[in-house]
C-alpha cells in the first residue's frame, strides 16, 4: 500500500513518498543552485528546510551539506546520514505530520512546482568510468564485429570490463547533443573519412553515484560496496559508431564517446530501490574471491527508450529492457574499480554499460536494434538505422510497487547538426 503525503501524488508519478530522489536546481534563472528532493510534481528546497532547523538529527543538525551548489558533501557523509535525511523527509512530507503541512509561509518558499525550476547536474562529477556489464550486449557486439564463433572474450567472464570516460562532457537531461565530427574507416585505398558522424547512436545505461570514497592505495570490499553507492541515475552514453570503430584499437573508446553523455537529474537512492532488489544471473565461472558477494543483488527497474524523429509530433518506443539483465552487479563493479588501489571520491560516477536483454525488442542501442544498419527501424512513417539531426531520444525507468512507482523521471537529448 502506498504511503500518503500531504502533497498530491498521482498513482503514475515517478516521485511518491517512497522515492524522494535527490537533485540540484535553480528556482529562477539568476538564483543560486541548491539541493532538493522530488515529491509528486514539486521540488522540496532542502536549503530552506535546513534553514528552518527541520533537519534536527545528530548527523545533520549542524551540517551545511544542504547549503551547497551540489550534493557532493551530502553523499560523502555516508549511509547513516542518508538514512537520517530519508526518515526526516518522509515524516515531514507525510499526510499526518503538521510541521510543514500547516506552515503556509514555509510551504510557499520550500515547495516549488517542478515545471518552474531549472534542473542541473546533481553532483560535481570528478571522474567517470563506463563498464560493459550486460552479457547480451557483449554477445551482440562481439557477433557483429568478430563473428558468432567466439563473440565474448574470455576475460569478460572473469572481471567487469570498463574504460575511463570524460567527465567534462556529462550533461543533464534536456541538453542538446551536437553531432560529433571525426575520422571514420577509409574506403578502399582512400584516406580516412573526416566529417560529421554518419552512425550516431544512443546507449541505454544507468549509472551509480559514488558516496564515501577510499584512500589511494586502499580497496573497498565487495560486501561493503553498497555503503559507498549513494544511488542511480539514467544515463545515455551517446556513441558515434563510425568514429569508435576506426579509433578503438588498441586503446579503446575516445572521440566516439567523449562528445557527450546525458544523465537524468534525479538520483534515486539505494534505500528507495531496496524493495525492488532481485536475483542476479548465474555467474559461470564463479568469479575470483574478491568479487564473490555474500548477497548478490540487481534491481527490477523497467527501462524504456523512445525516439521522436525530426519533424514528427509523436515519439515511438524502440526498446524495453530491465536493469536486472546486468551480469556484473554495481557492487562488483565498484569493488573491482578499487582492487588496484584506485581511489574513488564522492560524486564520482560509473555507468553500467548498455543494458540489453535477450530478445531483439530489449536491445539497448541502435547498433543492435538495426544490426549495424542492416535492418532499419520503422518509426511512425519513417525509418532509422542511426540517429539523424533533429531526432530526440528519451529514456524512462521505474520500479513498480503496490499502488506506486519509484521512478527516475526522464533522460532526454536532441541531436543538433555538427558545426560547419
Amino acid at each position: 500500500m502506498a504511503l500518503k503525503s500531504f502533497v498530491e501524488v498521482e498513482p503514475e508519478s515517478h516521485f511518491p513518498l517512497e522515492n524522494l530522489p535527490y537533485g540540484v536546481f535553480k528556482p529562477e534563472p539568476g538564483s543560486l543552485p541548491r539541493p532538493g528532493v522530488a515529491i509528486g510534481e514539486y521540488v522540496l528546497d532542502l536549503s530552506e528546510i535546513a534553514f528552518a532547523g527541520l533537519f534536527d538529527g545528530p548527523l545533520l543538525s549542524n551540517s551545511d551539506c544542504f547549503n551547497q551548489p551540489n550534493l557532493n558533501k551530502f553523499v560523502g557523509l555516508g549511509r547513516p546520514a542518508w538514512k537520517e535525511a530519508r526518515v526526516t523527509l518522509q515524516k515531514l512530507l507525510s499526510a499526518t505530520e503538521p510541521t510543514l503541512r500547516d506552515n503556509t509561509d514555509l510551504r510557499l518558499i520550500a515547495l516549488l512546482p517542478m515545471e518552474k525550476v531549472q534542473m542541473l547536474l546533481p553532483v560535481a562529477i570528478g571522474d567517470y568510468t563506463d563498464f560493459f556489464a550486460s552479457m547480451h550486449h557483449a554477445k551482440n557486439c562481439g557477433t557483429l564485429f568478430r563473428g558468432p564463433e567466439n563473440p565474448i572474450n574470455l576475460n569478460w567472464f572473469h572481471l567487469p570490463i570498463a574504460y575511463h570516460g570524460r567527465a567534462s562532457s556529462i550533461v543533464v537531461s534536456g541538453t542538446d547533443i551536437i553531432r560529433p565530427r571525426g575520422q571514420g574507416h577509409p574506403t578502399g585505398n582512400s584516406a580516412p573519412y573526416f566529417g560529421p558522424s554518419r552512425k550516431l547512436d544512443f546507449e541505454l545505461e544507468m549509472a551509480a553515484i559514488v558516496g564515501p570514497g577510499n584512500e589511494l592505495g586502499t580497496t573497498i570490499d565487495v560486501n561493503d560496496a553498497a555503503n559507498h553507492i549513494f544511488g542511480l541515475v539514467l544515463m545515455n552514453d551517446w556513441s558515434a559508431r563510425d568514429i569508435q570503430a576506426w579509433e578503438y584499437v588498441p586503446l579503446g573508446p575516445f572521440l566516439g564517446k567523449s562528445f557527450g553523455t546525458t544523465i537524468s537529474p534525479w538520483i534515486v537512492t539505494l534505500d528507495a530501490l531496496e524493495p525492488f532488489a532481485c536475483e542476479v544471473p548465474k555467474q559461470n565461472p564463479s568469479p575470483l574471491t574478491y568479487l564473490v558477494e555474500k548477497t548478490s543483488r540487481n534491481y527490477d527497474i523497467s527501462l524504456e527508450v523512445l525516439i521522436k524523429p525530426s519533424g514528427q509530433a509523436d515519439s515511438c518506443v524502440v526498446t524495453r529492457s530491465n536493469f536486472n539483465h546486468l551480469y556484473w552487479t554495481i557492487t562488483q563493479q565498484l569493488a573491482h574499480h578499487t582492487i588496484n588501489g584506485c581511489n574513488l571520491r564522492p560524486g564520482d560516477m560509473f555507468g553500467t554499460g548498455t543494458i540489453s536483454g535477450p530478445e531483439p525488442e530489449s536491445y539497448g542501442c541502435l547498433l543492435e536494434l538495426t544490426w549495424n544498419g542492416q535492418n532499419p527501424l520503422s518509426l511512425g512513417g519513417t525509418t532509422r538505422t542511426f540517429l539523424e539531426d533533429g531526432d530526440e531520444v528519451t529514456f524512462f525507468g521505474y520500479c513498480q510497487g503496490n499502488g506506486y512507482k519509484v521512478g527516475f523521471g526522464r533522460c532526454s537529448g536532441k541531436i543538433v547538426p555538427s558545426p560547419q
